[in-house]
């Protein structure tokens, strides 16, 4: 008999959402419908074939996979015993999957079928992996030396694991982007993740009668924690799709009435302009979330007129959060656009100077939060740890200016900030101009190395299709609308812009692209 009994943990919303409501649908992936009594059962057999696996309390589990149920049933499971999961990012090569492997330690990577391929050299470079298991979606063959997940779970008894768990104990690893080192993994605790989901349901105003798609990598957080995990939390429906294909998020729309969803701009903006948008009932879509960037005016403007009565929320934070950190509601989109919003109800945020003094109102510091959601701090990285809390705050990376109504403006991260000519050029301002032009699908602001300028404010622009635009124009455009320094003076015109699986353009490679 288990004998915590303040227990709140993940590996408790499954059982205690089973208790509500055993016979609702709590998941649909193709062909698979899980119930809510259903999912908690699949949860736990999961748990108990880890533990016959030698999995326990503390150790580690991977997972290479694009979405399916798998996703929530191995998080519910690991964390029914104390055990965390490695989600890992399917973009990465073989050697940086490695990495994050190795460093996690896990003793056990479960793989999906199709990305097997990409992980053959095991032998030499996963050292701490003891167990193999493959997630069969494709009808692959079962290679030599795995396991086949859903066969293997079925064989197993669905009790309750008895293991005591406690809230500060690590429910997942999640690996950090590593754009200025080697990726870190933050370490969230039940704690972390449990108030992260609290914040969610109340600010993003969830309901169990929501239909909500999830088309967004589930290794990241923003899709898993932000919106899968707290709506199975509440009951709602939830469609998973394998991957975000714009044809088939369009089609579950319609097929499921849903009413919910969450994807970067990026996404939504590709839907805007899908040549088969029109052919689809789109009328039950009330609630839509973003996050990643800022959604233009403009584009607001569009979504309001396709999705009649569409509400809008944006969700800002990290990784290091669990990750929402604020969010800016639906009767501020137009009011406080380009806004963070203000802190959900369980974060308190500041903007700091490099001495750890907060700044006045109008002016840019560091943003910083404290928060029950907050990571324990980076798997075998004290030193990293001591720096992102420095001051007793966490230190986000990112510049902001709260106005006088308490409303956050996220500038830019401290490494994009434009630096041209002893001026400091946020690339979002320059973004959020050329988006208004009517030539212009997306825009990525960048600073380009200059022998002059030292940087250079410079623009990569992505034309809507059939239309013809120029990099005078944008230049122009933006003369007419900015002052002089922040306008670019270098435009490359594109057929897209590169992106990580959730949506966010990567700068980065955009930088060294343009820069040769």
């Amino acid at each position: 008999m288990l004998e915590n009994f303040h227990r709140d943990t993940i590996g408790d919303i499954s059982r205690r959402s089973a208790a509500r409501y055993p016979e609702r649908t709590a998941i649909i992936f193709r062909d698979t419908i899980l119930t809510f009594y259903e999912l908690d059962k699949m949860a736990c057999r999961f748990a108990n074939l880890m533990l016959k696996y030698g999995v326990k309390k503390g150790d580690n589990v991977a997972i290479l996979a694009y979405n399916s149920h798998f996703y929530a049933i191995s998080l519910l499971g690991l964390a029914k015993i104390g055990a965390a999961q490695v989600p890992v990012n399917y973009m990465l090569n073989v050697d940086e999957i490695s990495y994050v492997v190795s460093h996690s330690g896990a003793k056990i990577f479960l793989v999906e079928d199709t990305l097997v391929n990409l992980v053959e050299k095991r032998n030499n470079i996963f050292p701490s992996v003891n167990k193999w298991g493959m997630i069969s979606l494709h009808k692959e063959k079962l290679p030599a030396g795995y396991f086949d997940l859903e066969k293997e779970i079925s064989r197993m008894p669905d009790d309750e694991p008895e293991i005591e768990v406690d809230a500060e104990d690590v429910a997942q690893i999640p690996y950090t982007s590593g754009t200025e080192s080697k990726p870190k993994g933050a370490m969230l605790s039940h704690r972390a993740l449990m108030s992260q989901y609290f914040s969610c349901i109340i600010e993003g105003q969830y309901e169990k009668e929501d239909v909500s798609i999830h088309a967004l990598p589930l290794f990241h957080c923003a899709q898993l924690h932000c919106f899968l995990m707290p709506l199975i939390y509440v009951g709602a429906k939830n469609i998973i799709l394998h991957k975000a294909d714009p044809s088939e998020i369009l089609k579950n729309i319609q097929t499921f009435k849903a009413t919910h969803m969450f994807a970067p701009p990026t996404v939504w903006i590709g839907l805007l302009h899908h040549p088969e948008f029109k052919n689809y009932n789109l009328a039950s879509l009330k609630k839509g979330a973003y996050g990643a960037s800022i959604m233009p005016i403009e584009v607001i403007g569009q979504l309001s007129n396709a999705f009649k009565g569409i509400r809008l929320w944006n969700y800002y934070g990290q990784t290091e959060m669990s990750p929402v950190a604020t969010i800016l509601k639906p009767e501020d989109q137009l009011a406080k656009a380009g806004s963070a919003g203000k802190p959900v109800i369980n974060v308190e945020t500041h903007l700091m100077d490099d001495e750890g003094n907060f700044v006045g109102v109008g002016e840019v510091g560091e943003i910083v939060h404290r928060s029950g959601q907050v990571m324990t701090g980076y798997l075998n990285d004290p030193e990293k740890t001591s720096e992102a809390f420095k001051y007793g705050w966490f230190h986000s990376g990112d510049l902001g200016v709260m106005d006088s109504d308490g409303y956050l403006y996220v500038v830019d991260r401290k490494k994009d900030m434009i630096k041209t000519g002893g001026e400091n050029v946020a690339s979002r301002e320059v973004e959020e101009v050329i988006y208004t032009h009517p030539a212009v699908a997306e825009a990525a602001v960048i600073g380009l190395p200059d022998p002059k300028w030292i940087e250079v404010v410079s623009a990569v622009v992505v034309p809507k299709n059939g239309a013809r635009v120029e990099g005078k124009d944008i230049i122009d455009f933006c003369k007419e609308r900015l002052a002089g320094f922040k306008c670019p003076k270098k435009v490359f015109i594109a057929d897209e812009l590169v992106k990580n699986p959730s949506g966010k353009i990567l700068k980065r490679e955009l930088r060294q692209k343009y820069a040769a």
